[in-house]
């Protein structure tokens, strides 16, 4: 796969292309991506996925808080997954909004040479997002290329997208989270050095380093797995500001105790995957009512984690 952070540096010939945000890559989006790739392989043609950084809805103010389900580079990653042949993370700005229509599909057909373009139902671009699936097919006819329409894909009862997945990660649920996006919700961080108080109370933690730009699900406590080196482990996880001290951090923090685990990982990249939500976060009265209440969460999270 190819990686390109600008559509200025491409240039191809015969592409079947979807273009979107794609934030997720959720089982919406990979409907459409694997039904591209495979009639593109099929023809032998190269599938192209044209997507942005930052976000639209962030560029337009449309976003109060900032926030994405994938880091541009696992955004991509994902997409080789589904057997893209380039992905192609154009920077988004008040330029390329500003942009209508016809103009933004004629420079992409310059770069790319289109012949045949995917897009959601829902889907629009340009300038007032007037180039809606009926608009592009118009411009489609003048340039040559043709356009193919997805419907819609739902789960428990509604269409998926990456907005009903945030909102079920704000709500704490995981098992909604993974429905929707055909997986676990995951992403990766550097295992830093924290204040020590894990160890000191007998529960060792991972403290992670996240992208600031991260989704991070509801404040509590969670069963996850963890990868550290291509091995994954069960663990018990507190998303939060750990309210029981004084010294609260300013933004939520993330540390995870791996169960069965006595390694040093300081330092290390590893991806953590949310399954369960245990409990909210709360402020105990004691350390030592924390740390029985943390030892009822590891029994449960281990109990769960043997299930799954």
């Amino acid at each position: 796969m190819f990686h390109y952070w600008s559509l200025d540096s491409v240039y191809l010939t015969g592409s079947w292309l979807t273009i979107g945000s794609f934030d997720g890559v959720h089982l919406g989006h990979q409907m459409l991506v694997r039904e591209m790739v495979e009639g593109a392989h099929a023809a032998g043609k190269p599938a192209v996925v044209l997507t942005f950084y930052p976000h639209p809805s962030e560029v337009l103010g449309k976003r109060k808080v900032p926030g994405y389900l994938t880091a541009p580079e696992i955004r991509a990653a994902l997409l080789h997954k589904l057997g893209v042949d380039y992905v192609v993370t154009h920077p988004f700005n008040l330029q390329v909004a500003a942009t209508e229509a016809q103009d933004f599909m004629r420079w992409v057909h310059q770069h790319l040479q289109l012949e045949k373009l995917w897009v959601g139902y829902d889907f629009a671009l340009g300038k007032d997002r007037k180039g809606n699936p009926e608009t592009l097919k118009q411009i489609g006819s003048e340039l040559g290329y043709e356009v193919e329409v997805i419907s819609a894909r739902q789960a428990a009862g509604e269409i998926i997208s990456s907005s009903r997945i945030r909102a079920a990660l704000a709500a704490g649920d995981a098992l909604l989270a993974a429905e929707l996006l055909g997986r676990p919700y995951s992403f990766e961080g550097r295992v830093i050095h924290g204040d020590g108080r894990g160890k000191t109370i007998g529960v060792p933690t991972a403290n992670l380093d996240i992208w600031s730009g991260q989704v991070l699900p509801k404040p509590g406590v969670y069963a996850c797995h963890v990868k550290v080196g291509g091995q994954t482990w069960g663990a018990v996880t507190n998303v939060g500001y750990r309210p029981t001290f004084d010294n609260q951090p300013a933004t939520p923090r993330v540390e995870a105790h791996l169960l069965d685990f006595n390694s040093e990982i300081y330092g290390q990249q590893v991806e953590i995957a949310f399954l369960r939500f245990l409990r909210s976060e709360q402020r105990f009265a004691s350390v030592e009512a924390l740390v029985e209440q943390i030892q009822a969460d590891i029994q449960l999270g281990r109990a769960l984690l043997q299930q799954s």
